[in-house]
């Protein structure tokens, strides 16, 4: 995820350069349909993809200031995340088919089970929200790993992301923010803002050729930043990942939907009804050249892709404490043969969650608009974990 062919901006500040050649331009359809998927995606993993520090500079922006900012467009919401707000809590297993150990010395791609605490959201900050097709489906994993290590991981549906630094995306947040008496962005600040960002208007281009699919148990989801894997020769290589549904990928036609408010959470929860959900998890390797700084840009489809095994959820409960309500996945956090690459978002997603966390954690809780009737026993033994750094 890097700059791809053209040379990298300061962080925080517009490339100047108009699409490559053989990129879709920006047009004015083009705009439109990327205009549907901002509204999804503008608050992807409670202010993910924001920085910290020295990025914020020469603005002063602040972690603390993002978060501000989430409550003041989506109202602030005592105890819950101040984006993918509405969720539902779920556990399984990761059964490891050995063939990662090629890649990493992680011990979670050892043969064997893992057991996993997980969540299903979609972005957002209203915790009460109606579902609807646009809004973008996230799944967070923590693995309990032996030897008291852990990985967490927080994916999306979307292919790419809309921005490539930090600063993009906080002024893509200002530049999509509805107005009064329309309800819909203000198409000259977005038009502005992608004629700023054009690795946006791009990312938009793809993401509005990638439907998404009718439901959370039937999406891919996707890692969208890089890491680094090290084997035990210590061979180290740049790696994405993306978990696939096992069943058919039944993509959304128009906006018609099945009826009810939580549609998306009614049809994951019937669906476990009929027994486990599986996704494969596949891990693609970069090659030399391949960005890994940039999570607007994909890696090319002829990359090599390794099916390391398979994620179950054997149960959803309703978020309560103890569960996935109580877990920040934050992406930093990574076992021995796991680390982070040199994309600007991960840090930023880091600083973020942890302001979220520490806010949600201090205020009251509201129960969640996703119930589970009956409450679902666990049929996984996760053993007890500190549920946040």
């Amino acid at each position: 995820m890097g700059g791809g062919t053209e040379p990298p901006a300061p962080p925080g500040e517009p490339s100047g350069e108009g699409p490559p050649t053989g990129r879709t331009p920006l047009s004015r359809r083009t705009m439109l349909l990327g205009l549907a998927a901002v509204g999804g995606i503008s608050a992807v993993n409670v202010g993910a993809f924001l920085g910290a520090g020295g990025w914020f500079t020469p603005d002063t922006l602040t972690t603390s200031r993002f978060v501000d900012r989430f409550e003041q467009v989506f109202g602030k919401h005592d105890g819950f995340r101040r984006n993918h707000a509405k969720g539902v809590s779920a556990t399984g297993l990761f059964t490891s088919n050995g063939a990662g150990t090629d890649l990493s010395k992680a011990t979670v791609f050892q043969t064997g089970t893992t057991p996993v605490t997980a969540r299903f959201s979609i972005s957002g900050g209203m915790p009460a929200a109606a579902d609807s097709n646009a809004a973008v489906r996230g799944l967070g994993v923590l693995f309990h790993m032996t030897g008291g290590e852990q990985w967490r991981t927080a994916m999306v549906n979307v292919p790419v992301f809309t921005d490539r630094v930090p600063h993009g995306f906080y002024e893509r947040l200002l530049a999509t923010e509805p107005v009064p008496g329309t309800g819909q962005p203000d198409p000259a600040k977005v038009a502005a803002f992608l004629s700023k960002y054009p690795e946006t208007a791009r990312a938009m281009a793809v993401i509005s050729k990638t439907p998404p699919s009718t439901g959370l148990y039937n999406s891919p989801y996707h890692g969208l930043n890089a890491f680094r894997f090290t084997n035990s020769a210590g061979v180290t290589v740049p790696v994405r990942w993306t978990m696939m549904p096992e069943g058919p990928i039944q993509t959304v036609s128009g906006t018609a939907h099945a009826p009810g408010k939580d549609y998306l959470f009614d049809a994951l929860i019937d669906k476990l009804e009929q027994g486990p959900m599986r996704w494969r998890f596949l891990i693609t390797v970069g090659q030399p050249g391949d960005p890994t700084n940039d999570a607007t840009t994909a890696w090319p489809a002829d990359r090599r892709q390794v099916d390391v095994g398979t994620l179950t959820i054997h149960s959803l409960q309703t978020e309560a404490p103890g569960n996935a309500r109580d877990v920040n996945f934050d992406p930093t956090v990574l076992p021995d043969g796991i680390a982070l690459s040199d994309d600007p978002l991960l840090a930023a997603r880091s600083a973020v969650y942890a302001q979220s966390y520490q806010r949600r954690t201090g205020e009251p809780h509201s129960p969640s608009e996703v119930t589970v009737t009956p409450p679902q026993p666990s049929r996984v033994d996760v053993h007890k974990v500190d549920h946040e750094n």
